[in-house]
């Protein structure tokens, strides 16, 4: 943890009464993080990190009320991936699959014509087209390719070649965000938009061209440090009528991560979600590893009213991340000797799922960020239980009543909050 991360941390503990301690779960043995860990700046200023800020102003875009220096970050996709499992094209898929998510979260079977949920990830997938036709079939979902006109692949410039080179890493991650838009929008179109590399700045040329290909909703299942020069990068989030979504992280309760730390971005935190004899079917608490947290640099936009974090708290809304109890996936490219089905887990699914039930009910153009959300938290269901880390029993790293920041305001019952 770098020291601006670490006393963003200690501030928040200290607002709460705590020692400036934290201690988040250990990450669980038989899971396996997707990407490598590249979150850090190249540069930093830190003796200027602390005195600049975010500001939100009354058209909802985001700005700098100062210029610190600019960085070049990397990002890294907070896919997770489960060991222990039969693995291959011919095992049977562990995990959950479409139906049973529908069932979870009340999804109505059919909806989404029309409408399209763009991912954006760094690197290529080569055999992401095929890989998603296996899923699709499996699950008896109907044909998304790219010859019916379901399917779309581009560069970040919004052009079929070059594509970039192939990321075995991000190839698992490019999975998972395809078959989780599938299982919650089967009717939706997909346009996946690969940047040339896991740099932010790149990223935001990719964010850009997602946004401008008439997509509903866009996916973002990675997320890096805040960092000095967030200004040359924040703009690229900001697409009044399009949904923007961001994964929160896979670290528990820490400072914020960009861009799902941004006001015009819907931050998606994770759960655990489990099958239950009771009358919704389910049982769903916090999970351990869900990104929540205080932004070192955004302020508070108006909309959400927590007490103990002064600043934009990570997260708004959540879904299943666990990959203890998580997605099945189909990936013939990211894991070698393991490809075919897998099952992942991590906020990376959480992110393209939310984007998906967004699909699903067609209301996009209402998400210009979270507001929505907060007057809707009703139609919801309220996660309770669990814990992302030390906080006292704080909302900041438990599972609450009400708004809690692991799971935000709940996740999705039905498309009514949508």
């Amino acid at each position: 943890m770098n020291r601006l991360r670490a006393a963003v941390l200690a501030g928040a503990l200290l607002t709460l009464g705590l020692p400036a301690t934290t201690a988040v779960a250990a990450p669980d043995t038989t899971t396996h993080a997707a990407c490598s860990s590249t979150n850090s700046s190249t540069s930093t200023n830190s003796s200027s990190s602390t005195t600049s800020s975010i500001s939100t102003d009354s058209s909802t875009s985001t700005k700098f009320s100062s210029s610190p220096k600019t960085t070049t970050p990397t990002a890294r996709c907070f896919a997770i991936y489960r060991a222990g499992h039969s693995f291959g094209p011919n095992a049977t898929p562990s995990g959950f699959g479409p139906a049973e998510l529908r069932s979870a979260y009340k999804l109505p079977a059919d909806g989404g014509a029309g409408q399209t949920v763009a991912i954006v990830d760094a690197y290529d997938n080569p055999n992401v087209e095929a890989d998603l036709a296996a899923y699709r079939q499996q699950f008896g979902l109907p044909a998304c390719t790219t010859a019916n006109g379901c399917f779309k692949k581009v560069n970040q410039r919004g052009a079929a070649s070059p594509l970039p080179a192939g990321n075995p890493g991000w190839g698992v991650e490019i999975s998972l965000d395809v078959d989780m838009v599938s299982a919650a929008c089967p009717d939706c179109h997909i346009v996946l938009v690969e940047a040339d590399t896991a740099s932010t700045a790149n990223l935001g040329a990719a964010e850009d061209t997602a946004a401008a290909s008439g997509a509903s909703a866009v996916s973002n299942s990675y997320g890096s440090d805040e960092y000095n020069g967030m200004n040359a990068d924040a703009k690229h989030f900001v697409h009044p009528g399009v949904a923007i979504l961001a994964s929160s992280g896979d670290y528990g309760f820490e400072p914020a991560s960009f861009p799902a730390s941004l006001a015009n971005v819907i931050s998606v935190g994770g759960t655990s979600l489990v099958k239950a004899d009771n009358a919704r079917g389910w049982t769903e608490t916090a999970w351990a590893g869900a990104g929540s947290g205080c932004s070192a640099w955004v302020p508070k936009p108006a909309w959400q009213h927590d007490a103990n974090c002064g600043m934009r708290t990570v997260a708004d809304v959540s879904a299943v991340a666990d990959p203890n109890t998580g997605l099945a996936v189909y990936d013939t490219y990211g894991l070698g000797a393991q490809a075919g089905w897998i099952v992942v887990g991590g906020t990376s699914a959480s992110s393209p799922f939310i984007a998906g039930v967004i699909g699903l009910a067609g209301n996009g153009g209402q998400f210009s960020d979270a507001s929505s959300l907060y007057t809707h938290a009703g139609d919801l269901f309220d996660v309770v239980g669990g814990t992302n880390g030390y906080c006292g029993g704080d909302y900041l790293c438990t599972g609450l009543a009400g708004y809690d920041a692991p799971t935000g305001l709940g996740s999705p019952n039905g498309i009514g909050a949508f």
